[in-house]
């Protein structure tokens, strides 16, 4: 009989602190320059169901995955827009027609970026990292989804994006009237702090691609604005239900199968995906808490990861705005229903990253009978066979409903990727 190896201890304060002393001698005190930029984007009507304000992928969302969340408290975008970023990466985003435009969508893309390179050229960052000594690299492991100190300030920068695209759907609920006053209105009402607290991943990743978000702002005395006592009362009940769902998982796999916990993470590795891995370890009547929030004192200062994201970001975001120019373009995709060839059967999708991803791309292919031969995470390439441009136009639409981006190229990132690894997975280029 072959044991499993133990699982990497789980210690959420313990891996914020690692992360924090990494952090704290300085990350982002050197913010990138920022030259004018030009964007063009296409900007589609999004179609909800008949009396109700929910498209079908928001609602199917709802119902299966944010309990006991209610549909009136689900704020909707009414347009989807896609452009393709100064890193040549497609992009969706979502605004309101009485919003502040795409703009907020776009700036956040390009600030979000310039942090991750930010990330990527600061050698002492690296130097930090690589001197971890491994007892702190293995409760990275046993506690965090991505287990690389980068990795995970990346997932962190992208969070913050996040928080401030999805929240631009409710400005019309504040007193913020341009995009910098909506951001820094944003930072100075704890929003983002709100978010890492009360929110988890798998709800925001998954609300934000589906241009929808569950809470309601106050507007408080001295302008800035706060979640309703009913939001945070919905954000609590759903987080709850989330935790008990990885729970129930976790529990059934070790009792009743039993499995030892790393087997039973590595069998049902895809179910908690959906659901949100980072529980699945939490002690039960435990209340979890965001790395990047925790508190900690270091060298006799208390410190904290987020402020410092939170801070870099906006200053970011600010800057970009009025060197940011975009515009909207038509959309002049060809809709005929003539026959594909072989080469028009494929396409990509950047932000495919995980079997889930695989497993919801090939629903929505094969729920419009359309044949899905091959899909390569690694080379993000998917081969189906549609039926005409009209037919791949409206499956492109379905997948964008789904949060993916769809595209024809290869980004020029993934292309590079797979050129390096073409060698060695030769199907890759076929």
């Amino acid at each position: 009989m072959t044991l499993s190896p133990p699982h990497p201890r789980y210690d959420r304060r313990a891996a914020a602190r690692v992360l924090a002393t990494l952090a704290r001698p300085g990350l982002f005190d050197r913010l990138p320059p920022v030259g004018a930029t030009r964007i063009e984007y296409t900007r589609t009507v999004m179609r909800p169901e008949p009396d109700g304000h929910l498209t079908l992928s928001q609602r199917m969302y709802l119902e299966r995955f944010m309990r006991p969340c209610r549909p009136d408290q689900v704020t909707s975008a009414s347009h989807r827009i896609t452009w393709t970023d100064s890193d040549g990466i497609p992009n969706t985003g979502h605004v309101r027609g009485d919003g502040l435009g795409p703009i907020v969508p776009i700036a956040t893309r390009e600030a979000v970026l310039a942090l991750w390179r930010a990330l990527e050229v600061d050698s002492a960052l690296a130097e930090r990292i690589s001197a971890l000594p491994q007892s702190d690299r293995k409760v990275l492991e046993g506690t965090t989804t991505d287990h690389d100190p980068i990795d995970v300030f990346r997932v962190g920068i992208e969070a913050t994006g996040r928080a401030l695209a999805q929240h631009a759907l409710l400005a019309h609920l504040t007193s913020y009237r341009t995009p910098v006053g909506f951001a820094c209105g944003m930072r100075d009402s704890g929003v983002f702090g709100a978010v890492a607290t009360r929110w988890y991943w798998e709800l925001q990743a998954s609300t934000y691609r589906r241009g929808m978000i569950p809470v309601s702002f106050a507007a408080q005395p001295d302008g800035t604005v706060r979640y309703t006592a009913d939001t945070v009362a919905t954000l609590r009940a759903m987080k709850d239900a989330t935790i008990a769902d990885a729970h129930a998982v976790m529990r059934r796999a070790t009792t009743t199968e039993g499995l030892s916990v790393s087997a039973a993470i590595e069998k049902y590795h895809d179910e908690l995906d959906l659901i949100s891995r980072q529980y699945a370890l939490l002690p039960p009547g435990t209340r979890p808490a965001c790395l990047a929030a925790m508190p900690h004192r270091l060298d006799g200062e208390h410190y904290s990861v987020l402020p410092m994201v939170v801070d870099g970001f906006v200053e970011l975001f600010t800057a970009i705005v009025p060197r940011l120019r975009i515009a909207e373009v038509a959309d002049d995709t060809v809709h005929d229903d003539g026959a594909l060839d072989a080469e028009n059967q494929v396409f990509h999708v950047p932000d495919m990253n995980c079997k889930h991803c695989v497993r919801t791309i090939t629903g929505v292919l094969e729920s419009m009978r359309i044949r899905v031969h091959d899909i390569d995470l690694i080379s993000k390439r998917v081969v189906a066979e549609f039926r005409s441009p009209r037919n791949r136009h409206r499956a492109f639409e379905a997948l964008r409903d789904s949060g993916y981006n769809p595209a024809l190229a290869a980004p020029a990132h993934v292309a590079a990727a797979t050129s390096e690894i073409a060698a060695a997975r030769p199907e890759i280029a076929r």
